[in-house]
């Protein structure tokens, strides 16, 4: 008589666990060129202000998932500006830069053009091109990494 596992999970009427559909963040986009990789990897800053990494993450919750999106400046690791919402379209990653700004501002450490680099990774969220105006526009540098990893 052998003894498995599987048969005595049945004889005691028992079953595993059932994981859930694995959520995807990161889709690649393809709208505009993608930004170089300004970092290779060296998420190492001088100074606030020169090096914010950019990215976001889903939480399940009894309502459904939740998509959450952050800014973390690299020279003290503190995440500067974030949002979330219940789809993971550009403007709530929009709404995570604005705050991060908003919030350099407040803080007195405002952003001055042609020194911060904007690092993400290749989703379809970063590599639009409303996400490429609004970097332009504050004078910031646009710089992506490979999908679905932050470098």
């Amino acid at each position: 008589m052998s003894c498995t596992v599987e048969r005595l999970m049945r004889e005691l009427g028992i079953a595993g666990a059932v994981r859930g559909k694995r959520v995807i963040t990161t889709l690649p986009g393809g709208q505009v060129e993608r930004a170089p990789d300004l970092l290779d990897r060296d998420f190492v800053a001088d100074a606030p202000n020169r090096c914010w990494v950019a990215d976001f993450t889903h939480v399940k919750t009894w309502a459904g998932v939740v998509y959450v999106a952050f800014v973390v400046d690299t020279f003290s690791r503190r995440i500067v500006g974030w949002s979330a919402a219940t789809v993971k379209e550009t403007v709530f990653v929009l709404d995570a830069l604005e705050m991060a700004l908003w919030q350099r501002d407040r803080d007195q450490h405002p952003i001055r053009s042609g020194e911060l680099i904007h690092h993400s990774d290749a989703g379809s969220q970063y590599t639009s091109f409303r996400l490429a105006e609004h970097l332009d526009a504050a004078g910031i540098a646009a710089s992506i990494g490979s999908v679905g990893s932050v470098g």
